[in-house]
């Protein structure tokens, strides 16, 4: 591999208050590893990210709950008791230790949930789509296994409010929790990416039916947080063209251009993009340019985070050309605790296991070695 240290990823970049001196961020992964009970981070989480966080590095926190039942995925952490502050704040402090950036990703899975993880709560949505949790395909992570989506119903127009509400309260305690600022998670599924898209917003009233109308909800969920903590600390992640837990869209291009061009109005930290070409966390189509960032570019202000199946060469690429300032890197970030040095240095990365993404404990979480103790362990053997 070439050493990448002189070239465009290895710059320094000011991202609202920010002042990073890279921009490969590790972007946000659920791994199931807060299964202690009250989903409150501990020890083990602990260690996870302070093994990742580095100098000027930014790193987005796994998908964390805004309320019980809004947290649909077992043992995922929330941010709805002071119990969960504090164990995030353990962790924002260890991250600060090492003079790196953290922002919390505030989640609603909506319907993608099960009531064995909500403690009985229905799961809502913006609309009812019975395909959906009949689709034997699509299995949400619950205390017994994974199983098909609990049935959902429609949120009532009088309770969305409570729904933003319920975002704010979390991004307060976020601040209380010393992150550096907060990610709405807006795709793959989840509450806001049902009430964008069309193959799922099947409402009459004033958050459904229109494109503006559609994007109601997500505008206001951000308005919500921008005011606890100003636009420069607040981002959002979207989704364009993903078809992630049967998403869909009559047209996608139309309706991202639409929330892109109004999220302007926030002057955000920052827009973070997943591309198309990977579901999940699966690549779908090989090869693929970060065509949904190089589109959203020509419209977004700030500055763009890449998402989605990257590598180091393609990752300094997209950068390289503009059409984004900086790249998020999932599998790769959790095998590699020294992403950042590896990338730089151009040494071998050590290679994921899909096997250990959605379980419990520290095999394949925090047991991937730092590349001098790789190095250590070769040499021992020799």
């Amino acid at each position: 591999m070439k050493t990448l240290a002189t070239n465009t990823l290895f710059t320094p970049i000011q991202v609202g208050p920010m002042e990073l001196k890279h921009r490969v961020v590790m972007g946000p992964l659920t791994r199931s590893r807060s299964v202690q009970p009250g989903n409150i981070p501990g020890d083990l989480m602990l260690e996870y990210y302070s093994q990742r966080a580095s100098d000027g590095g930014l790193i987005v926190s796994e998908a964390t709950s805004i309320s019980v039942a809004g947290g649909g995925w077992f043992a995922a952490p929330g941010l709805y008791s002071e119990e969960q502050v504090a164990g995030w704040k353990r962790i924002t402090d260890a991250v600060h230790q090492k003079r790196g950036y953290m922002f919390s990703q505030l989640w609603h899975t909506g319907r993608a949930g099960h009531v064995d993880s909500t403690k009985g709560a229905t799961p809502v949505s913006s609309s009812v789509n019975p395909e959906y949790w009949q689709d034997p395909t699509i299995l949400e992570s619950t205390p017994h296994g994974w199983r098909q989506p609990s049935p959902h119903r429609a949120l009532g127009i009088t309770e969305i409010p409570g729904i933003v509400e319920g975002y704010r309260k979390a991004s307060e305690h976020a601040k209380a929790a010393g992150f550096d600022g907060v990610e709405l998670h807006a795709g793959n599924g989840y509450l806001p990416d049902q009430f964008l898209q069309d193959g799922v917003n099947r409402r009459t009233d004033m958050y459904g039916g229109s494109i503006e109308n559609r994007s109601r909800f997500l505008l206001q969920v951000m308005g919500a947080l921008v005011s606890v903590w100003g636009g420069d600390r607040v981002a959002v992640r979207i989704a364009p063209g993903g078809r992630w837990n049967g998403m869909s869209d009559s047209d996608p291009d139309a309706l991202f251009d639409f929330v892109v061009k109004e999220l302007n109005q926030f002057g955000l930290a920052y827009l973070h993009i997943i591309e198309p070409r990977v579901r999940g966390n699966i690549v779908i189509a090989e090869g693929q340019y970060a065509i949904a960032s190089a589109r959203l570019r020509k419209i977004f202000k700030g500055k763009i985070i890449a998402a989605g199946g990257f590598e180091p060469g393609t990752a300094e690429e997209v950068v390289e050309k503009g059409d984004a300032d900086l790249v998020a890197f999932g599998r790769h970030f959790l095998a590699n605790p020294d992403l950042p040095k590896r990338i730089q240095l151009g040494l071998p990365l050590n290679a994921y296991d899909r096997n250990t993404f959605y379980t419990f404990d520290a095999q394949g979480y925090t047991d991937y070695p730092f590349y001098e103790q790789r190095s250590e362990s070769v040499t021992s053997a020799v």
